[in-house]
C-alpha cells in the first residue's frame, strides 16, 4: 500500500563534515560583503550615519569641470563635501561637460567619483 508506513524504505544518510576552517571564513566573507560600502558605476553607496540622505561629488572631472550642477542647479557644496538631497534620481552636471544620471537611495550617502563612460 503507497500510504503504509511499513511500505517506505530508509536510506541511510552519513552526515557531512565540513572543516571549521571553511565555516568561519564564509561567515567572515558575508560580514565583510555587509559592512562595506557597495560600489556602483559612478561611486560608492554607505548607510548614512543619521538615516538621511546626501551626496559627495568626490571629482569635478579631473578639475576639467566648469561649475558642478545638480538638476540644473549650482551644486553649493565643495569638491568631497556631503551635502543633504533627495532621495531619486538626479543628474550631475559639469559645466559644459558631461551630465550623468544617478540613483541616490533613501537613507544612504552616494559618493559620486566616476565621470568615464
Amino acid at each position: 500500500m503507497p500510504g503504509d508506513p511499513a511500505a517506505r524504505q530508509s536510506i541511510p544518510v552519513s552526515p557531512v563534515r565540513v572543516p571549521r576552517a571553511a565555516v568561519v571564513g564564509s561567515v567572515i566573507c558575508a560580514l565583510l560583503a555587509l559592512a562595506c560600502p557597495a560600489r556602483q558605476l559612478r561611486g560608492e553607496v554607505e548607510r548614512s550615519p543619521d538615516g538621511q540622505t546626501y551626496l559627495t561629488i568626490a571629482d569635478d572631472n579631473g578639475g576639467a569641470c566648469g561649475p558642478l550642477e545638480v538638476d540644473g542647479q549650482p551644486w553649493r557644496h565643495a569638491v568631497g563635501e556631503r551635502g543633504r538631497i533627495a532621495p531619486g534620481v538626479h543628474r550631475i552636471g559639469c559645466g559644459d561637460g558631461p551630465t550623468l544620471e544617478i540613483e541616490v537611495a533613501r537613507g544612504t550617502v552616494f559618493t559620486f567619483d566616476y565621470w568615464g563612460p
